[in-house]
């Protein structure tokens, strides 16, 4: 049987508010022709969804806000962007956010939300405040886009019963959960970047650098940038390397004719860049280089995403709000194998992901 027709007002004359949301009214006659399968999307798409960044900022975050808002407003949902990440939710530094609002910024680094690392959320009273702030604010569901620190707080205001989707954001790449998160790419070629440039300076000089990359405890950038600029060495966490060990790869290249060497150091290892070059300096240990000591530190975080980081961003930004739709939420949502895959918070929460050691065996091939 065909749906039956539905006598329709101008959309100009619904409602006193012009704020009400025309996409409510399409799903209205959804609903019509569909009873309560339509019913049911409706009472989702009626919902104001908040969206925020938190934690260390990364290349894409942009990218997957701008792919919540407007897949958002698709569904018919009012979007909320909340300012200064958690500290924000917690103040109730809320704007409302159209479809232009969030124009131009998909190429854009770092967040235009802006970002805090904030210590009140992991106290009771902090949750309490927040959850009082979207409820004053009629909020019903939160995307929260960041890193580990991020997700542990997405876990806690979950537990208190809100509705949450997680979307993995960092260039540590260290979030259980997912192959790859936003920024990570885009991170390691700033340093892969780097890596080149100083290795026309220290083939110039016949030096050896000494490259330090974040990571905290992770060694993704380190391996990656490594082996991708050609790495005599590279020092992660993940594998416990003894200065002397250091020392006697470079002592190797210099003996098979290298002119110049090039150290890829995390900044998380045991021994990174600066405490390395303290050892050989205090032990006069002998390289068979001039050596130096260059830091990339927060100049990697700083760098415009590339296309994977944008096409990543956007895939997880909309995944977010399809999950709501689907009410499937307590969830963060990376890439698994290709595919976007939810993971419970609670398996999240507090956990990090670490390198696989075979980048690291291969790295030591690759650098004969």
């Amino acid at each position: 049987m065909p749906p039956r027709e539905v006598a329709v007002t101008p959309l100009c004359r619904i409602g006193s508010s012009p704020d009400f949301p025309c996409a409510i009214v399409r799903a209205i006659l959804v609903a019509e022709n569909q009873g309560t399968t339509g019913a049911a999307r409706l009472r989702m798409t009626a919902r104001r969804v908040a969206v925020l960044t938190s934690g260390g900022d990364a290349p894409g975050m942009n990218a997957a806000v701008r792919a919540v808002v407007r897949a958002g407003i698709a569904h018919g949902m009012e979007m909320f962007g909340v300012q200064h990440g958690y500290t924000g939710l917690i103040t109730g530094d809320f704007r409302r956010l159209g479809a232009r609002d969030v124009g131009g910024i998909v190429q854009r680094g770092g967040t235009v939300l802006g970002t805090t690392r904030c210590v009140e959320l992991k106290t009771d009273a902090g949750q309490h405040k927040a959850m009082q702030q979207l409820g004053d604010g009629g909020i019903s569901a939160l995307v929260v886009i960041g890193g580990d620190g991020s997700q542990s707080g997405a876990h806690a205001l979950s537990q208190r019963g809100l509705a949450v989707v997680g979307v993995a954001s960092t260039i540590d790449n260290d979030l259980h959960g997912t192959d790859v998160s936003i920024g990570a790419t885009t991170a390691a070629d700033v340093a892969l970047e780097a890596i080149d440039r100083l290795r026309v300076t220290a083939a110039s000089h016949q030096r050896a650098f000494l490259v330090e990359v974040m990571g905290r405890g992770c060694g993704y950038l380190a391996l990656m940038a490594g082996i991708a600029g050609g790495a005599e060495a590279i020092v992660i966490p993940e594998v416990d390397v003894d200065p002397e060990d250091v020392a006697r790869e470079l002592r190797a290249a210099h003996d098979r004719g290298k002119s110049h060497a090039i150290v890829v150091v995390a900044e998380g290892a045991r021994y990174n860049a600066e405490a390395l070059a303290q050892y050989f300096k205090a032990n006069e240990r002998q390289l068979g280089y001039d050596l130096r000591v260059s830091r990339l530190g927060h100049i990697q975080r700083g760098g415009n995403p590339g296309v994977f980081d944008r096409m990543l961003a956007t895939r997880l930004g909309a995944a977010a709000v399809d999950h709501l739709l689907a009410d499937r939420h307590g969830v963060l949502l990376g890439v698994v194998g290709g595919q976007v895959v939810g993971t419970p918070l609670a398996e999240v929460a507090n956990r990090t992901r670490r390198v696989d050691v075979q980048w690291y065996a291969l790295a030591k091939v690759l650098a004969a």
